[in-house]
């Protein structure tokens, strides 16, 4: 913290970006520290001393999900190098198909409360402590936990718009956005992201009214941090998730152009609007939370999917057949309108053993596609207006049967062979 300001200093600064004073330790020499700006001085205390409590909430919320999904992967400190799908998935990681497929709206608020591994969480909690405390004292917490709702939605479906088919020609360019597979996406990036567009807009569209210290702090002089950030991404695209990060920075720029903010001096009290949006946004991610621990696995299904014991070429016999028998089980249903081996087949793919993560995955696609068949045969009235008919269900069930064994003889070609599938196709 600064010592004339209050302000949150990076690791490795020497001086307070907002005031310009010196960090270094009490007893340099006066005639080496730099004086700070008397107006940034006074601008900056008036805006720190206010209270940053929703950061902080954020902070331990993040950390209390990142916990319990270590608990449902065993607590073994080896997931925390990356946790499989099945937890990712079952906690509310973003993944296209499940949001299609089976409506699973709240896939668009929970992801930015889940992490892949303990280095994703680290760097998002750290990246959060340090730019939170200024977004909710410049904007006040009303505003501040908006702004955090909205960005991080904005930046899980900008993440679920550019997922486009494996036969897109989307170039080497086009590889920083779009992603031809889909995968689970999780992260506070996307929030993150919206909250440094609020301050490059603010530090822009303020720039008349802020003393010198903030104009060097936020506006422009964030443009190297977005930068550096943005080729970050760019190199490791496929595994950043550039269009969440985009989609949120664009958010927070927007909601910036229109939001004022909470000038020194100006009393606390808050438009009621913004209170109750504060009030919803919080109760959209209650609800989803709800909703995860609603569809969250059975005990018996978790464990067997995030224990992984070294495949052998038995188990792959066993994960083969229940395949199979999964795939016959759809056809019966959708072309026969034959649905009573469907639940055995379900049974058979929750029991197969873990060969690896892709595997797993595309298990999880094939229960989700018996799950939607079985629906097929239940007797209905007639759809309302908005509500699909039974051959529209069918036909997306196919569809989506399609793509699976696509991926699945991919699969089977490659990671299939070795866990002992010495097969050319699907088996």
């Amino acid at each position: 913290m600064c010592r004339s300001c209050g302000s949150i200093i990076g690791a490795g600064q020497n001086t307070c970006a907002v005031c310009g004073a010196s960090i270094a330790a009490p007893n340099t020499r006066q005639q080496n520290r730099q004086v700070p700006d008397r107006e940034t001085l006074r601008f900056a205390r008036a805006i720190m001393d206010r209270p940053y409590k929703f950061t902080i909430v954020l902070l331990v919320t993040n950390l209390f999900v990142f916990l319990l999904m270590w608990q449902s992967s065993g607590m073994s400190f080896s997931v925390l190098s990356v946790f499989p799908n099945a937890v990712l998935i079952a906690y509310g990681a973003k993944l296209n198909f499940l949001i299609k497929a089976n409506h699973e709206w709240w896939r668009f608020v929970a992801p930015m409360f889940v992490h892949v591994n303990l280095l994703h969480l680290l760097v998002n909690m750290y990246s959060l402590w340090i730019i939170g405390p200024y977004v909710e004292k410049l904007y006040g917490s009303a505003k501040f936990v908006v702004i955090w709702v909205l960005t991080g939605i904005a930046g899980v479906v900008a993440s679920y718009l550019t997922v486009v088919s494996p036969d897109a020609p989307i170039g080497a360019i086009g590889r920083f956005l779009f992603k031809v597979h889909d995968d689970p996406s999780a992260g506070a990036s996307g929030a993150l992201f919206g909250l440094v567009g609020v301050l490059f807009v603010f530090g822009i569209k303020f720039r008349h009214e802020l003393p010198e210290g903030f104009k060097r702090a936020f506006g422009t002089g964030l443009l190297p941090m977005i930068v550096l950030n943005l080729f970050i991404g760019y190199v490791g695209r496929g595994v950043i998730d550039n269009a969440a990060h985009l989609g949120g920075l664009a958010a927070g720029a927007g909601l910036a152009l229109v939001v004022d903010y909470r000038r020194p001096g100006e009393r606390p009290g808050v438009a009621i609007i913004w209170q109750v949006l504060r009030v919803l946004a919080l109760a959209i991610v209650a609800v989803s939370f709800v909703q995860v621990a609603r569809h969250f696995p059975s005990s018996s299904l978790l464990p067997q999917t995030v224990q992984a014991p070294p495949p052998q070429a038995d188990s792959f016999v066993v994960y083969a057949k229940a395949m199979n028998r999964g795939q016959d089980a759809l056809y019966a249903a959708v072309q026969d309108g034959d649905s009573k081996d469907l639940a055995g087949a379900i049974k058979d793919l929750n029991e197969a053993p873990y060969l690896d993560q892709r595997g797993d995955e595309l298990r999880e696609v094939l229960r989700n596609l018996l799950m939607q068949a079985e629906g097929l045969n239940v007797p209905a009235s007639p759809p309302n207006n908005g509500e699909k008919s039974l051959a529209q269900k069918k036909t997306e069930i196919v569809e989506g049967f399609i793509r699976w064994s696509k991926d699945y003889n991919e699969w089977l070609k490659t990671a299939g062979k070795a866990h002992g599938g010495l097969v050319d196709g699907q088996q």
